[in-house]
């Protein structure tokens, strides 16, 4: 079943991200890290689905996403930036395998931060601290860097940026891929999950070395978002 939502707001993150608003229908109701299929009601867009995770918290009376552009796709983020307060999407019913099981590592690649979002959002709304939760987070460049200020102020929390494609990041920001060597210390002095979220190729990628590791499949939980 599809729900027709109006925009209420859209603002910039980041230079391609954006944050949308729209007041939440009565009744609909979703778990921290849960996304829907969401299309556009543009002539010509109504039949491209894409699905988006929501970032808000589970309980007020708005839905939110935070979403990354792609303009040279020429597809649906690109329209989803040129939105205006008053145009109307179609979103599915809640759907997703990420859940909150408890402390751990969250990695992610690029969107694929945005159901630890929510996840690491509620967790902190509810216990007060992220203690004992890490986010791994790999991006491009420092400028993609969603939500760094807020993720860096959780209570708790710690956080670990590295970029691929920048040479002199600012400081406390690293420049390697997310590989064997660079995971091996965490999972070390780590016994919760691993929550791991991006292009398929990385979660892939990621899994089998987690997994080479010696994390068993049972401390491993992950989505794609491609």
């Amino acid at each position: 079943m599809s729900t027709r939502l109006e925009l209420q707001s859209i603002s910039p993150v980041t230079h391609d991200t954006h944050h949308l608003v729209f007041p939440r229908p009565d009744g609909f109701d979703f778990d921290p890290g849960q996304a829907v299929e969401l299309n556009l009601t543009r002539e010509g867009w109504t039949d491209e689905k894409r699905p988006f995770t929501f970032t808000n918290p589970v309980d007020g009376d708005t839905l939110e996403f935070v979403i990354k552009s792609y303009p040279d796709h020429d597809g649906v983020t690109e329209q989803i930036a040129t939105l205006k307060p008053g145009e109307a999407v179609e979103v599915s019913d809640p759907w997703g395998a990420i859940k909150d099981k408890g402390p751990g590592t969250f990695i992610a690649g690029g969107a694929g931060v945005t159901p630890f979002i929510s996840i690491l959002r509620a967790r902190l709304a509810r216990e007060g601290t992220l203690e004992g939760c890490r986010l791994i987070f790999s991006n491009k460049t420092e400028a993609d860097i969603i939500l760094r200020d807020e993720f860096e102020a959780m209570s708790g929390l710690e956080t670990v940026w590295t970029v691929t494609k920048q040479d002199d990041p600012g400081a406390g920001v690293q420049t390697a891929k997310i590989d064997r060597g660079f995971l091996a210390p965490y999972v070390e002095k780590e016994s919760g999950k691993f929550y791991v979220c991006g292009p398929h190729e990385m979660v892939d990628e990621l899994e089998a070395t987690l997994k080479e590791l010696g994390v068993s499949q049972d401390r491993i939980v992950r989505e794609d978002l491609d």
